[in-house]
């Protein structure tokens, strides 16, 4: 259950399925946009994840796609992209050493310690590797 007074991470898996409409997930996507809009909550993204989302995008789909969905970013009004520091980044690596989190991306981890710091406890997500960090997703 969402709440207006909860913050949400949005994730990489999250922004592609949002941005390809032939992706398996982008139903899925767009009706839990629409609830987190509808709910009025905060959303946060971070750089280390706009560069692997765009990237994705550039590479898989094509740049006019990226630069699409680039432009629809800086429309969000209620979104704030989160920096990530050297400190952050040291945070993340010991993500990497946790057994129940195999295979688990060095953004994805740089994802955990923001939202650990930033105190976000909820994800919009695919990957189950958040509910596994102790964060609540929705996906």
């Amino acid at each position: 259950m969402i709440r207006p007074s909860d913050r949400v991470f949005i994730d990489t898996g999250a922004w592609i399925a949002l941005a390809e409409v032939q992706d398996p997930l982008h139903a899925r996507a767009r009706a839990n946009w629409e609830l987190l809009s509808r709910a009025g909550v905060r959303l946060f993204t971070s750089v280390p994840v706009v560069i692997e989302t765009f990237t994705f995008l550039d590479r898989r789909g094509s740049r006019e796609i990226a630069l699409r969905w680039k432009a629809r970013l800086s429309a969000i009004k209620r979104l704030q992209i989160l920096g990530c520091s050297a400190e952050d980044f040291e945070n993340a690596w010991r993500f990497l050493d946790v057994k129940e989190l195999h295979k688990l991306s060095l953004v994805g981890a740089t994802s955990f310690a923001l939202m650990r710091r930033h105190k976000i406890r909820v994800a919009f997500a695919f990957d189950t590797h958040f509910a596994v960090a102790g964060f609540r997703y929705t996906g």
